[in-house]
């Protein structure tokens, strides 16, 4: 026996999935293209794709009541004191309202250099578009406060309203701190249950192309080279203005407080940017917002308050095109409208914007709204930009969801609640985030507690992010 010498094989490696979700967005990319060809190529055709973008943007926004409250639930539930979360939603609210201001501020000083209404006529078609707006736009800070609060707490999710949703997510999450241990076992659930929710998500996603193809087309079909060469200076202003207040003032801020490069940020959410770009609304990414940044290493509780209450309340991007809109319409009505007016409308228009959480056309609507409550004769004007409206949507809904990734990484490092040395892997490539489940584990404050560690299936160990200092 002792001289048989068996010779053993290694047993062979585990075989790693290969992420194929890059072939998606390179697939978004081409749909873009094709859609603009399209477009310029047979309006009457692309106009008549429009329901393919709204039918894809339609299925993610059936997505964010749950992973809204789900994330609020788990963030909130898993903090042992209250006093932590007001903390953190205080200095968050603090932070939207002055980010807000300095966007109200950049979009007026380069409104009023630029002056970008000068020389284009109201024909009646715009004239009654203009109306239509103002239709729209009419609610009032009471019904504001008043729609936060849903019917049932059921019919916050079945009506898709991201405020109602925060509200019933708050107050859930309370309770379940207040319950203490006996709490937990609903606390494990709602985690397994988010896991679902991703899971969905990162099916629906596959849809992207489709949904990019047909709102691509539409948009373009409707809109035609005239109009955009006729309302270029406006266009191209207030793309250049969200440019700079990202790249400067966001940059600046997030490089001088946390140390982070916006850059790296930037081209770590590359593909929401994308997605956003395609279906002209913030509210597209959302969802992956919140796994991202929580994959970053922003703790749970910051991610869970930050971002839901960052996409009703921090809309830079909004408040730079209404500060510009306005000006603008006034300019081209013949009627400039005077620093007090100015300042006047738009702080009414600050308040009456939130809730409009990159939903597509309701920074037109505000405009409208505003406009109606303070210079009438001005409405009508109104139709001048609704035929750009569109193209003007993505760089509001780009600057707002950068402006809202940047305030989740501020808020984290104000609070204590990140783990720098994660950050720096993450955005220098080492802990790639999993496309396939869009949630990892060691967020997860049921997978944090209890011993069967049910897995994402990565098969990968990575290192604990800053969200389990704050889970006991």
């Amino acid at each position: 026996m002792s001289g048989d010498v068996t010779e053993q094989t290694p047993p062979p490696e585990p075989r790693t999935k290969r992420d194929r979700t890059h072939y998606l967005y390179i697939a978004v990319i081409a749909a873009v293209v094709l859609g603009v060809a399209l477009g310029f190529a047979a309006p009457g055709v692309a106009t008549e794709l429009k329901p393919l973008g709204e039918g894809f943007v339609n299925l993610i926004k059936m997505m964010i009541s749950p992973i809204i409250f789900c994330t609020i639930v788990l963030g909130i539930g898993s903090v042992r004191k209250a006093a932590k979360v007001g903390a953190v939603g205080g200095l968050a609210l603090g932070y939207f309202l002055t980010m807000s201001l300095v966007a109200l501020a950049i979009g007026l000083a380069v409104g009023n250099v630029l002056e970008p209404g000068h020389g284009l006529q109201l024909t009646e078609a715009a004239r009654d578009a203009g109306a239509e707006q103002a239709k729209e736009g009419g609610e009032g800070m009471t019904e504001f406060l008043l729609g936060m609060i849903p019917t049932t707490m059921v019919s916050a999710f079945t009506e898709g309203e991201v405020l109602q949703t925060l509200l019933i997510a708050l107050l859930v999450g309370f309770a379940l701190q207040a319950m203490g241990r006996a709490g937990e076992p609903v606390l494990r659930g709602i985690g397994h249950i988010q896991k679902l929710v991703f899971r969905v998500l990162a099916m629906v996603m596959w849809a992207a192309p489709v949904g990019a193809f047909g709102a691509m087309a539409a948009v373009v079909g409707e809109t035609g080279v005239d109009a955009l060469k006729s309302l270029a200076v406006i266009m191209i202003g207030f793309y250049v203005t969200c440019f700079l207040f990202v790249f400067v003032v966001l940059g600046l801020i997030l490089r001088v407080f946390t140390g982070v490069n916006l850059f790296k940020l930037l081209k770590y959410l590359g593909r929401e940017f994308l997605l956003i770009l395609s279906t002209s609304s913030s509210e597209s990414a959302l969802p992956r917002l919140i796994a991202k940044m929580e994959h970053l290493g922003v703790s749970k509780p910051v991610v869970g308050i930050t971002v839901p209450t960052g996409y009703s309340f921090n809309l830079d991007g909004t408040m730079i095109y209404l500060t510009m809109a306005s000006i603008f319409v006034a300019e081209a009505m013949g009627d400039p409208l005077s620093l007090g007016q100015q300042i006047s409308l738009l702080i009414f228009m600050f308040i009456a914007s939130k809730g409009a959480a990159g939903v597509t056309g309701a920074g037109l609507a505000t405009l409208a709204g505003g406009l109606q409550s303070h210079r009438p004769e001005l409405v009508d004007g109104v139709g001048l930009i609704v035929g750009i409206d569109r193209f003007m949507s993505e760089a509001r809904a780009l600057t707002n969801f950068a402006g809202n990734a940047v305030a989740t990484v501020l808020v984290g490092t104000w609070t204590k609640e990140i783990d720098k040395d994660r950050v720096g892997q993450v955005l220098a490539g080492q802990l790639p985030f999993d496309e396939t489940t869009l949630v990892a584990d060691d967020h997860d404050p049921s997978a944090q507690s209890s011993d069967s560690g049910s897995g994402t299936g990565s098969g990968k160990e990575i290192p604990s992010p800053a969200s389990n200092k704050v889970t006991a």
